[in-house]
């Protein structure tokens, strides 16, 4: 039987950081990875609002400034190159569309990981492959490693979730795609940026970008596309390169010079976009975090910061219920659903106004752009941007547990814990339910 044991799920952002507030609460966490070590790399991703404010409170916050990318904001160029507009990280506040503090999303990771060492397990290179629900626990089946029991499996491994899959149902019942697709790669080129996110819209509803990375000489591209839902083999890279090939073989801008970096780039990257969209996160014993409950699409700048705030509030709260996993995951939910609800609200004109299809709708958002940081447009992106601090966190007050002891906290978890075995049966799954990974 565990003692008050929590399994996670997924090693990005959300993971580690629900595994460090865990930690602060006396739960013991191991976390399982399907990548052999942090993934390192990747995007940008922004730290604003709430967020910020979740770093801030572990402590990170000068590691991140010192690590993020220094980028002068975003601007839109045309085919030959010429900026038709730009708005400065510094606008609104510096939580514009290129926030103040950006860094890689690898880079984020890693600190967050660092954060949660000595005192947390984690198991690399493997991932769950069945999940058992009774009573008292959740015994999971691991690729790799032997079965084991915890008492509560979060699920925040991303939109593609496997815990999802397995404890609530298949992909297609909860993400809902907005029809674009989504290269992203790094470049090492001398395409010269001059510290600028630029941003090409061309017709046929393609954007192709470039922004720096934070090593010199460092590109961060991206090629994006509209499309009706497409059929793909998520494993094949060398098909999804050809089709990313096809769609912008004649884009303009510095695109086929993207696309020879994009050929030999070792971080290549393909999804569609979508959103996840479920009525409750939670599951008897197993919940759902970040992108793998509530992606909101790059779009809309808030994956970080929901994946940051979801981790607190979920942690807090089953710290604050000592143990309940019910009350907890009720109080999660309302305490992060308005907060999610208003961060899925995609900006102005969704993805048909991010990649337009015309020359017509390609002006037009250039004169968007340009009008961004003048009344009405201001107020009504002030608006946009502000959902990310659209919530007002909770003061959890938990124990910080010494290395190597197990808190009082802990001891009452694992007793509040049997003592609801019973009506755990009846909340949501059957006792003894099975569910195995499919092949995919």
């Amino acid at each position: 039987m565990p003692n008050n044991e929590i399994l996670i799920c997924g090693a990005g952002i959300a993971g580690p950081a629900l595994a460090y507030w865990l930690r602060k609460g006396g739960f013991t966490v191991t976390v399982v990875e399907r990548a052999p070590a942090p993934r390192p790399g990747g995007q940008t991703v922004d730290l604003r609002g709430a967020g910020r404010t979740v770093i801030e409170r572990m402590g990170l916050m000068d590691r991140a400034r010192a690590e993020s990318v220094d980028q002068r904001g975003l601007a839109l160029v045309n085919t030959a190159g010429r900026i038709t507009a730009r708005l400065p990280a510094d606008s609104f506040g510096g939580e514009g569309i290129v926030s103040e503090i950006e860094i890689l999303r690898g880079d984020l990771a890693r600190l967050l990981y660092e954060a949660t060492l000595p005192d947390t397990e984690y198991l690399f290179d493997d991932t769950i492959t069945e999940i058992d629900q009774n009573a008292d626990a959740v015994t999971v089946t691991f690729e790799k490693a032997a079965p084991r029991r915890f008492t509560l499996v979060v699920g925040a491994d991303g939109p593609h979730s496997v815990v999802r899959a397995l404890a609530f149902g298949p992909e297609r019942d909860f993400v809902h795609p907005i029809d674009l697709y989504t290269a992203w790669f790094t470049a090492t080129d001398d395409l010269e940026l001059d510290g600028w996110y630029l941003m090409h819209n061309a017709p046929g509803g393609l954007v192709a970008s470039a922004r720096p990375g934070r090593l010199p000489g460092e590109i961060k591209a991206g090629l994006s596309f509209r499309s009706t839902p497409l059929a793909y083999d998520r494993r094949d890279v060398a098909a999804q390169q050809e089709l990313v090939g096809r769609r912008f073989a004649h884009a303009g801008w510095e695109t086929a010079r993207l696309l020879r970096a994009m050929r030999t780039a070792s971080d290549f990257f393909f999804d569609s976009m979508g959103q996840v969209r479920l009525d409750s996160w939670s599951r008897g014993r197993v919940a759902l975090l970040g992108d793998a409950g509530y992606c909101a699409t790059s779009l809309t700048g808030l994956g970080t910061s929901l994946a940051l705030v979801g981790a607190y509030v979920l942690a807090g709260e089953l710290a604050a219920a000592e143990g309940d996993h019910r009350v907890a995951f009720r109080r999660y939910d309302t305490v992060l659903r308005p907060y999610v609800s208003q961060a899925q609200q995609l900006p102005p004109g969704g993805a048909a106004g991010y990649a337009p299809s015309g020359r017509i709708g390609i002006r037009l958002r250039d004169l968007s752009m340009r009008s961004m940081t003048h009344w009405p447009m201001r107020n009504l992106l002030a608006a946009q941007f502000a959902k990310a601090g659209g919530i007002a966190l909770p003061e959890y007050s938990v124990p910080v547990v010494p290395d190597g002891q197990v808190s009082a906290l802990a001891r009452r978890v694992a007793t509040a814990s049997r003592a609801s075995g019973q009506a755990a049966v009846g909340d949501g799954v059957p006792a003894g339910e099975r569910s195995r990974a499919r092949k995919a």
